[in-house]
């Protein structure tokens, strides 16, 4: 059975948009304040973890505890963050031609865990890896692996990796032996070998697996 690993931000979800809704309900809902949006916005831009949440209060002088806070959080972003249709059907097709499917992304284990439950991902999906899991991140080979084991399997030739973040998830990729799928979006520096495939969004991504790809 062929493997194809994905990235969860960016690839399969589209995280920033449902970020600043999150935020914003979340402050509005807690009393936080312009002051404290406006820093979570900023720190939380690119990942977010409860010790953000302890920063902030250590900052600002908030009350609430970091667990609640926290948690309010997770509910929120899980709550607005959307998997298209468009998606969740090429990823059944993709399963539906014996692919097995794991998901490699970087964060806290329950807010990511979280996301794959509410959007339906988690139905399609074999195995998950949150860098949360183990203190491991995206570049790091031992994430893919990991993802890998939990599908069931380990990484072989013919396995993919698809993801939109050039340094984490397509050289992340080659380091671990896989081959890759670019989802174009970010820049690409000039750096980094170049992937294997490139693509204009997920769908396409699997698309190019289903129809260039064999046993």
């Amino acid at each position: 059975m062929r493997l194809a690993l994905f990235d969860l931000d960016g690839t399969l979800v589209d995280r920033r948009s449902a970020f600043g809704d999150a935020v914003a309900d979340l402050s509005r809902s807690h009393g936080l304040g312009l002051d404290v949006e406006h820093w979570l916005l900023t720190e939380l831009a690119d990942r977010a973890s409860a010790e953000d949440f302890a920063r902030a209060r250590d900052i600002f002088n908030i009350d609430e505890p970091t667990g609640d806070l926290w948690r309010g959080y997770v509910d929120r972003m899980a709550a607005a963050v959307a998997c298209q249709p468009a998606v969740l059907d090429s990823l059944a097709r993709l399963k539906g031609a014996s692919w097995s499917i794991g998901i490699a992304t970087n964060g806290a284990s329950d807010i990511q865990r979280a996301k794959i439950q509410a959007t339906g991902l988690a139905d399609l999906i074999d195995g998950i890896a949150a860098s949360g899991d183990i203190d491991v991140r995206k570049p790091d080979p031992r994430l893919f692996e990991l993802a890998a084991a939990r599908c069931g399997t380990q990484i072989s030739p013919g396995d993919w990796m698809i993801g939109d973040n050039p340094a984490t998830d397509i050289a992340g990729g080659h380091k671990a032996g896989l081959q890759t799928i670019w989802v174009r979006g970010r820049p690409w520096p000039e750096s980094l070998s170049v992937p294997h495939h490139s693509a204009d969004d997920v769908t396409d991504a699997i698309d190019y697996l289903l129809t260039h790809t064999r046993e």
